[in-house]
């Protein structure tokens, strides 16, 4: 990061950054110069601009060490567990913090100080280099302020909208510090990738899509417009929606009387989906998905399909629009390691694995589906949907097909699912684990350093994105949506005839899958194959919580518990294993399985009864955003007490810190 050399604006940085960071200026202050740099002589020409926007990539998912990488993300939700349970499934156990959190303001500040300083000089010409590779580095800075603050709307709701940085003053950073509404982030953060839209390139300036370019902005405008047009949608009539009954918002002077920009929530609604379309149709029609040839063990790239997901050079896939590159000297990750392994222990659930209709189409329970059951994972495999087929491990798979005595850390072929593992590195949490991620050069495997791509952005979202949003705003499918829907399909493997599995469909039968649900109701048949769609085709891709969230599917489990299941454990497979590996029972502390009594399928949170996920996944309503840490409310009251705060605390939380969601 270079650093802006100069103590106000290092000061300015330290009061915005979660306005409120004073006990921490001094030390700033204190240190070294990170670089001689100053902002009168930075900042002027192409290559400075260029590097500036890179050096903001890191707010991007991408791999890391010791993880499943992005594959992982979707980790702790109705897709994928892993064996501690999140805090927020727990309700009582998550708590207000006293510091910290989502209330920060680091990243927005880097993007400001860049476009307040940029936009004046280009304006005024007097930045060097090519018009259009300046055009493109600002487009990249509007696309990545956009990007952080939809980090923010999806946690937090409401929020600040700065668009400057600010002067060494408490009084007008405190007035910055005003949440706005929700849709009016929305608006902003579209009307920031408007600006990138406009002004990136379709091909980025690096030619292999490691940098942004106008359809990853496109696709994004997409995801947001979604995001918020069904958040409104499934949330209205509460507090968490602008003008709802008793929201907070409301408690601000300027908020009483919110009217939303499109006239009422319901036209906000109508705008927003129409726009994620309108954004949506631009990608999908103009970039095609790679062709899936169901060749499960090639090492030549014979499945396209397959390869795309672990390629070290993911530019000649037209899918990926956008990727992160890795370097076996200089950046590397262990996600080759682990999707020959367990998954670091992240696997997939019962609910995940049934969700995958048959090949001809219908869904497993249908009669004549052709389902072979789960006694086996080779059955669950069999006649499935092409990604299932693909995807899906089973034991004795062969994981390397190149360089095997290169791969210090690699797993030739499938073990049967190593459940008794206690770390997990070897862990296999459910029985069920992908081969997402898999290389099949062992290289790759190295003393635990791959450096296979990270996809960032993959078009076939977009082409999701539209057939949910045309669907939610018209109530039926149009012609791009059918397309569209089609041919993922068809990509799939699956019956391309949408309307034979929509009527074969019970929703009833489908409630394994959180996606069933919204505000605690079932959808109808058609919505529910929408989201299944998404669910399959995007499976440990990291969107899965994003979607629960706007589509206020967890009001079901504030009553009823969730069991997250795996395999079937105790079935035939049980022969796989010896006694010493399959040791249960709910007061033995040295248990490794779940009783067979609670369930003839694997529960992985639930085999000692000491643990608080042993009653399963519940939630509170709270939960769908984050808490404001104490420390925010704080430094912006007059009298001390958070109450008073000119920054509202979120519905259902309280304002004293290690406090649970009200009620819990």
């Amino acid at each position: 990061m270079i650093n802006v050399n100069k103590k106000n604006l290092a000061l300015s940085l330290c009061l915005l950054l979660t306005i409120g960071s004073l006990f921490s200026c001094k030390k700033f202050l204190d240190q070294e110069p990170l670089s001689d740099i100053t902002p009168e002589n930075y900042l002027w020409e192409e290559s400075q601009l260029g590097a500036y926007a890179i050096d903001r990539y890191g707010i991007l998912p991408s791999h890391g060490n010791y993880s499943f990488g992005t594959f992982g993300t979707d980790g702790n939700t109705d897709n994928m567990i892993t064996p501690s349970l999140d805090n927020k499934y727990i309700p009582g156990q998550w708590r207000v913090d006293a510091t910290g959190g989502a209330w920060d303001f680091s990243n927005i500040y880097q993007m400001n100080y860049f476009l307040e300083t940029v936009i004046p000089r280009w304006q005024a010409g007097t930045i060097t280099g090519t018009a259009e590779n300046i055009n493109h580095f600002i487009g990249e800075i509007y696309f990545l302020r956009a990007f952080e603050y939809f980090n923010k709307l999806q946690e937090l709701g409401d929020f600040p909208i700065v668009k400057t940085t600010f002067p060494d003053n408490s009084e007008v950073l405190v007035e910055a510090s005003k949440r706005m509404p929700r849709t009016e982030v929305a608006r902003f953060i579209l009307s920031d990738l408007d600006s990138a839209i406009t002004l990136l390139k379709v091909t980025a300036p690096d030619g292999r899509k490691n940098r942004i370019s106008k359809p990853v902005a496109q696709l994004m405008k997409s995801r947001v417009a979604l995001f918020e047009g069904t958040w409104l949608k499934y949330f209205k009539g509460t507090a968490f929606v602008p003008g709802g009954p008793e929201w907070p918002g409301a408690s601000q002077a300027d908020n009483a009387n919110y009217q939303f920009p499109a006239g009422s929530i319901d036209e906000e609604i109508d705008y927003l989906l129409g726009q994620a379309m309108d954004a949506a149709r631009e990608v999908a029609s103009s970039v095609q998905l790679v062709e899936n040839t169901r060749i499960i063990e090639s090492l030549n790239n014979e499945n396209p399909y397959f390869s795309m997901f672990s390629a070290q050079d993911m530019s000649g896939y037209s899918e990926v629009l956008l990727w992160r590159e890795y370097n076996r000297s200089l950046v590397t990750h262990n996600v080759p390691v682990m999707a020959q392994a367990g998954n670091y222990a992240v696997g997939l659930t019962r609910g995940m694995v049934e969700s995958f209709l048959m090949a001809n189409g219908l869904p497993i329970y249908a009669a004549g589906s052709g389902y072979a059951g789960d006694d086996y994972l080779a059955d669950v495999r069999a006649n499935r949907d092409g990604r299932l087929h693909l995807f899906l491990k089973e034991p004795g798979q062969r994981n390397v097909l190149a360089n095997l005595s290169m791969g210090t850390h690699a797993t030739e072929i499938e073990p049967i699912p190593r459940i008794w593992e206690s770390g997990w590195e070897q862990k296999y949490t459910t029985g069920y684990t992908i081969r997402k991620g898999l290389n099949y050069d062992a290289i790759y495997c190295n003393n635990g350093q791959g450096y296979t791509g990270s996809i960032t952005f993959r078009a076939v979202e977009a082409y999701l994105n539209y057939i949910e949003a045309c669907y939610e705003r018209t109530g039926s499918l149009d012609g791009n949506a059918r397309t569209y829907w089609q041919q993922i399909r068809e990509r799939a493997g699956v019956d391309a005839d949408i309307d034979k599995t929509i009527a074969a469909t019970s929703v009833a039968m489908e409630t394994r899958d959180w996606g069933a649900y919204s505000a605690g109701q079932l959808v109808d048949a058609t919505l529910y194959n929408i989201r299944r769609e998404r669910k399959n085709e995007l499976m440990a891709e990291g969107l899965r919580f994003m979607d629960l969230k706007r589509w206020r599917a967890m009001d079901q489990l504030i009553n009823n518990p969730y069991h997250a299941e795996g395999f079937k454990l105790w079935g035939p497979m049980q022969s796989w294993y010896n006694a010493n590996q399959l040791v249960y029972g709910a007061a033995n502390n040295n248990a490794i399985v779940s009783d067979p009594q609670r369930s003839e399928y694997l529960l992985p949170l639930e085999i000692r009864s000491n643990t608080l996920s042993y009653e399963g996944l519940r939630w509170a309503m709270a939960h769908y955003l984050s808490p404001i840490a104490v420390q925010h409310l704080l430094i912006t009251t007059a009298d001390g007490s958070p109450a008073s705060s000119i920054i509202y605390q979120n519905p259902g939380w309280p304002t004293t810190g290690g406090s649970p969601a009200i009620g819990y």
